[in-house]
């Protein structure tokens, strides 16, 4: 295991172990910054080309804007949203709140910042589990997820979403907190 920090993301390399990976995400459930797992199961990547950032119905997925947006800029990568297929609208109005984050980067920097839409088949509920799934079929290089606020009984005894998620995915994985006092990625 091994920490790599730096003043915007900490990167954390791994075996690719439940209880291995558990120990980390613990460490870091108040982290403010957002956080990538690599593990040795994980395809080498050397150059960011296309982000998937799955969209649910809670508010903290927001915050995601802020670390896509801040990662296409710095290496030309296309966003990829996929909205959760919900019932409501909460999901929907979030990927809108994404998008109207993009256009508003757009405005000020000059510069395009480019977004896919890829329309989930899955609810919130399961829609971390079908971005795995989709990633490994597409040509993404980093999975951009949210952790979860708390851990209920079921993520105690069968593990979170999130380390389900790592183990299982091809590319490395970035997670965000769900946390008020959020860092904010500087240019």
């Amino acid at each position: 295991m091994i920490y790599h920090d730096n003043e915007d993301i900490r990167l954390i390399t791994c075996a690719n172990a439940p209880a291995v990976i558990q120990h980390h995400l613990n460490d870091c459930r108040q982290e403010r910054r957002p956080y990538v797992f690599v593990t040795p199961t994980m395809r080498e990547i050397t150059c960011l080309q296309r982000i998937l950032v799955p969209v649910t119905l809670l508010e903290e997925e927001v915050y995601k804007a802020q670390i896509c947006t801040y990662l296409s800029r710095k290496t030309g990568a296309t966003i990829v949203l996929m909205p959760a297929h919900d019932y409501g609208h909460k999901a929907r109005t979030n990927m809108q709140r994404i998008i109207s984050h993009i256009l508003s980067i757009r405005q000020t920097s000059g510069d395009p910042i480019p977004y896919e839409i890829l329309p989930a088949h899955k609810n919130s509920f399961s829609l971390t589990r079908e971005a795995v799934e989709r990633q490994r079929e597409s040509a993404h290089q980093l999975l951009l997820l949210t952790a979860s606020r708390e851990y209920g009984w079921d993520d105690i005894l069968f593990g979170p979403p999130e380390r389900r998620a790592i183990m299982r995915s091809q590319v490395p994985v970035m997670l965000v907190n769900p946390r008020a006092d959020l860092f904010s990625l500087c240019d």
